[in-house]
């Protein structure tokens, strides 16, 4: 028979499903592995979803979904993010923020073109690349940078061949940010070597620090060159209703479009309708989830403190990334035995790049009564 697809032959399946599929055959295991919000999508945004049906809007939006949708979202970057795009030609509805990463390193790569992707980082951002036929170059952010990308480091790896740089901030897995100031240095860069820029803020409105998320694209000279990634997962917890859109320079936007035409058609139009009302009504929710997790947040880094693995404040997303290198354990090893032994799955940190090895990470999308019986379960295996 003919060879398949050596590329996807050839790639690693996802190291955070790995555990999750073992967890849910162990009874009585606890899980902290996958970043899904514990809170239901608020009712407001449900009924407004089911009204859409009982309507019978059951039908295809256009390809780039609905223009009330689109027009909202715009209204809301600019509101929240001091980014000003344009409804008609600048933004695409896609199936998830994973749709719109896939959709836009394909709308830029030729093969061969390089793109740049900080590690720790979001398991799809190397996949994409490969399968889009560029080459993945990866820079190993440190713990002691708290997993910030700085323009030393960027500037290193850039050639004649750098085409992209994805960001990921807040960021999924070390719960780091990047603030105005870490950020214009980069911007700079880009503009000077010509460089295009994903900027998956799905995890925006979770920030904690007293200055809100910045977005790249409202940096002097970045808007031509930076297609901002988001979605309704995080902050409105609704990871099911599978929705998510890009923000784009129209002629980015108009390839992107184009991708999506052919492989998807259009986002779920149910979906869409309960957007309108999230974006609309929905700052509220955000509120009182983030302040959920803040508090779950603190809780952690006391107690992993106490108890010796360290880990900096995660200052977005609802992540932490504690050290587990004073064990002498590798981070799959680590997560395995703490597995078998106390029936609690973490991810390792290699699970997102090289420079991961050595940390694990710990998702707080969990009530506080489950994460309180976690950290009894890893302080009793390390003390053994």
């Amino acid at each position: 028979m003919k060879t398949l697809n050596t590329v996807v032959k050839n790639m690693k399946p996802s190291g955070i499903r790995k555990f999750f599929d073992i967890v849910s055959e162990m009874p009585d295991a606890i899980s902290l592995g996958v970043g899904e919000p514990d809170f239901e999508t608020p009712w407001h945004i449900v009924d407004e979803g089911i009204y859409s049906l009982e309507r019978g809007r059951t039908y295809y939006t256009s390809n780039s979904g609905l223009m009330e949708l689109r027009q909202e979202i715009c209204k809301w970057y600019l509101r929240k993010y001091e980014v000003d795009m344009n409804p008609a030609t600048e933004c695409l509805i896609t199936v998830g923020g994973s749709e719109g990463i896939d959709l836009a390193v394909r709308a830029i790569t030729n093969p061969g073109d390089e793109v740049i992707i900080p590690e720790p980082s979001y398991v799809s951002y190397v996949p994409c690349a490969s399968l889009a036929g560029a080459v993945p170059v990866t820079i190993d952010l440190k713990d002691e940078n708290r997993f910030k990308l700085t323009a030393e480091e960027l500037s290193q790896v850039i050639t004649p061949n750098t085409k992209l740089l994805i960001l990921s901030y807040p960021n999924n897995p070390t719960g780091a940010i990047m603030t105005k100031e870490d950020l214009i240095p980069i911007a700079k860069l880009c503009v000077e070597n010509d460089i295009y820029v994903i900027s998956d803020e799905i995890y925006s409105e979770l920030t904690y620090t007293e200055e809100p998320h910045c977005s790249i694209a409202s940096l002097p000279g970045m808007k031509d060159r930076t297609i901002v990634i988001n979605g309704f997962s995080k902050a409105y917890a609704m990871t099911g209703w599978r929705l998510g859109y890009a923000l784009a320079p129209h002629y980015i936007a108009k390839l992107m479009t184009k991708i999506h035409q052919f492989c998807i058609m259009c986002a779920p139009t149910t979906s869409q309708y309960a957007a309108i009302e999230a974006l609309r009504e929905g700052d509220k929710d955000i509120a009182v989830m983030r302040k959920s997790y803040d508090e779950r947040r603190r809780y952690l880094i006391k107690r992993l403190n106490d108890m010796g693995m360290p880990a900096f404040e995660p200052e977005g997303a609802f992540y932490i990334f504690p050290s587990i290198k004073r064990f002498g354990m590798s981070s799959d090893e680590f997560a395995t035995k703490l597995l078998e032994r106390e029936k609690l799955a973490v991810v390792p940190g290699n699970a997102f790049g090289n420079s991961g090895e050595g940390f694990v990470r710990i998702s707080y999308a969990y009530s506080i009564d489950q994460l309180r019986e976690a950290l009894d379960r890893i302080e009793h295996f390390i003390s053994q």
